[in-house]
């Protein structure tokens, strides 16, 4: 069962994978979008700009009939014939080409965006082996396109029937008419004739896309085990993370550990917790936690604290209640305050009594929320 699974790609594509496709020129891509983009682009370019692209024919053709003998037997004045008749020919072509270029451009990126990918460029030397090229001939996405091809040409085929019967009396009636009347009729016939026939192709396009889609990303399905593959690759090896921590809560305890003879009072539980805080009325909102930590960190913090002669207060309910509550670095919570503000008149009052300017003082009981507390 679990071969199975690894052989049999159910899985959709992960953004990872489908970033990947893209890098490497692989997006989904619609030709029937572009034919028929480019297609109905010109047939309306010519019924847009097929008057002014006749005219200026009509005035290259009268021009290049009328020169002057002179100007026959001189190849410089022959070569300016040439230029003003390409020049005028260019101008006149130049809207229309315009349209079918953006046409072309529209239709070829409407599906899978703009992409330009260096991979995609690069030689593939197996598409050159025949066995390979033998086996895409007969493929199961040859065969759907072969159908597509054959249904495509039917399709057409039954709408120019359609057109050339409904437009026949009028195609008859072309030959009643003065010839300058029957060529702008047939060119208007032709051109709005190209425009529905253009128009199949919106009906074959709708049906192309999703399928096109469906295709690209069926092709990109994954197995099971490549997705738990990419999942490790993208997000690390278990044991690589763990290392990664290992590194992180090293580097963060010795930053603490740096910043514990800046503190003004370290409270302990008296044996398992300590924490490290200090208090500026000037600078400070709130005294800031600078480090804590249980059992062997905690006989750091102390130990630290003693070489430095920072006062060390019991307190083991308090003590328990900032380090659950507050973390390194960060301001203690408000409900706190009152028993800090006491600890820091203790601290004060000791220090007097230590000099000889005061009597002992004695510990009050500090107040804690009951949402504080922590056993």
């Amino acid at each position: 069962m679990a071969e199975d699974d690894t052989q049999d790609k159910s899985e959709e594509p992960t953004g990872r994978k489908l970033q990947k496709a893209r890098e490497e020129g692989q997006v989904p891509r619609s030709k029937e979008l572009s034919t028929m983009s480019v297609l109905i682009a010109g047939a309306v370019g010519l019924l847009l700009f097929g008057g002014g692209l006749a005219s200026a024919l009509a005035r290259v053709i009268r021009d290049n009939f009328v020169i002057d003998r002179g100007d026959i037997y001189d190849t410089k004045q022959m070569g300016l014939h040439l230029l003003e008749s390409g020049v005028e020919i260019a101008w006149a072509l130049a809207p229309f080409m315009l349209l079918i270029m953006i046409a072309g451009v529209v239709g070829n990126v409407a599906v899978g965006g703009f992409l330009f990918s260096a991979k995609g460029l690069q030689p593939k030397f197996n598409k050159l082996n025949p066995v390979e090229g033998i086996k895409r001939m007969f493929s199961l996405n040859s065969l759907v396109e072969l159908g597509k091809a054959i249904a495509k040409v039917i399709f057409v085929m039954g709408v120019a029937i359609f057109i050339l019967s409904f437009e026949s009396e009028r195609l008859l009636n072309l030959s009643r008419e003065p010839l300058p009347d029957a060529i702008a009729h047939a060119v208007e016939i032709a051109a709005w004739s190209f425009l529905y026939l253009s128009c199949t192709m919106i009906l074959i396009t709708a049906i192309d896309i999703p399928f096109q889609m469906y295709s690209h990303t069926k092709k990109l399905k994954m197995t099971k085990q490549e997705v738990k593959d990419e999942f490790k690759d993208t997000e690390g090896k278990p044991e690589i993370k763990q290392k990664i921590r290992q590194l992180q809560y090293q580097m963060a305890y010795r930053r603490m550990m740096q910043d514990v003879p800046e503190a003004d009072v370290i409270i302990t539980n008296p044996d398992h917790y300590a924490v490290a805080l200090k208090y500026d009325a000037n600078t400070m909102a709130a005294p800031l936690l600078l480090a804590k930590g249980v059992d062997e960190v905690a006989e750091k913090i102390k130990e630290i604290a003693r070489a430095h002669k920072i006062e060390i207060l019991s307190a083991p309910p308090l003590a328990r209640s900032v380090y659950y509550n507050t973390e390194v670095g960060g301001e203690i919570p408000a409900g706190l305050y009152m028993a800090m503000a006491q600890v820091l008149a203790y601290i004060f009052q000791l220090k007097r009594y230590r000099r000889g300017f005061s009597q002992k003082p004695s510990q009050p009981k500090y107040p804690i929320p009951d949402e504080l507390k922590h056993d």
